[in-house]
């Protein structure tokens, strides 16, 4: 079980963070955009990415009544976000590795992705991204909460020397991975000319 917020460390002056539906999500997409590329950049997900892209993948979320952004706010602007939408209204990559399981996709909130921008992480911010997203499940009556994160090889060339996996973070969370339930998805990695598809390993708990 998962602390309230009310026992979370207080964060910084400026630093605050807020659950976002309908005109107030649609407001911050472009910004989510952008901190998407920033974010996934990076390892592991590598990501070479275009704002036309981002614009049309986040068309979900106008799409989507019930969809949730978490934004996390420096003053005004936006540093961290985190998504979630029913995962019948996601994309049928993501749907479609559940099929085996017995469980009714109307049961699952899909966190599709959670961002922060490296100067503000140990904070605290991804805590309270989950909180937020798992307060929203309850409210829509999901059972559970699902998300993916993309797997590398071990001997990747670009794998940092010190990287440290958020594991630990979402076991602590208790959630956990599925075994066997991995979706696969394409996008163009940093340095190439062609998108490559990517095995993604699902994770998910009960509330």
């Amino acid at each position: 079980m998962s602390a309230p917020d009310a026992a979370r460390p207080d964060l910084p002056d400026g630093i605050h963070v807020r659950a976002l539906q309908g005109a107030e999500l649609e407001a911050h997409l472009e910004a989510v955009a952008g901190l998407r590329i920033a974010v996934f950049r990076d390892w592991p997900y590598l990501y070479d990415g275009a704002l036309e892209y981002e614009r049309d993948y986040l068309q979900t979320y106008r799409d989507a009544p019930q969809a949730l952004l978490v934004g996390a706010f420096d003053g005004d602007r936006l540093i961290g976000a985190s998504t979630s939408t029913p995962m019948e209204d996601h994309a049928a990559e993501f749907a479609a590795p559940f099929a085996g399981l017995g469980l009714p996709l109307s049961s699952i909130l899909y966190g599709a992705e959670s961002v922060l921008l490296p100067d503000y992480r140990g904070l605290g911010l991804g805590h309270r991204f989950f909180d937020l997203r798992e307060e929203h499940a309850r409210r829509l009556g999901r059972s559970h909460v699902a998300y993916c994160a993309v797997q590398r090889p071990e001997d990747h060339p670009l794998r940092p020397a010190h990287h440290r996996s958020n594991d630990a973070f979402w076991l602590g969370r208790g959630y956990a991975p599925l075994p066997g339930v991995i979706a696969e998805f394409s996008w163009r990695d940093v340095g190439h000319d062609a998108e490559t598809k990517k095995p993604l390993q699902f994770w998910m708990r009960a509330l």
